[in-house]
């Protein structure tokens, strides 16, 4: 009996760079186990991908998340500033502390 697959994509943005790989896995592999295959570690600086988190369409996630057919495992980096201060900002106000 042939091993059921599923199609994934994994897919990180930054300013600097945006790229999606797509992947035929077996049915069952998990969060970790696309990103491994996609060769992530290979794509990425070893800083950013420590400082990294992952989910799907917009949900963190644990790795052993189990993928269905048509996710798309996210790379989410660290924010740079506080979405919060940014609007105060903008808007004049003192940011409180």
């Amino acid at each position: 009996m042939a091993v059921e697959r599923i199609a994934v994509e994994v897919a990180w943005a930054s300013a600097a760079q945006q790229w999606v790989v797509a992947l035929e896995v077996p049915t069952g592999t998990t969060l970790r186990g696309a990103l491994e295959r996609a060769r992530v570690e290979d794509r990425l600086p070893a800083d950013a991908l420590a400082s990294a988190s992952f989910g799907i369409f917009g949900v963190v996630q644990p790795p052993e998340t189990t993928l269905a057919d048509g996710d798309r495992v996210e790379i989410y980096r660290p924010l740079a500033d506080d979405p919060k201060l940014i609007r105060r900002r903008r808007g004049g106000r003192r940011a409180r502390r």
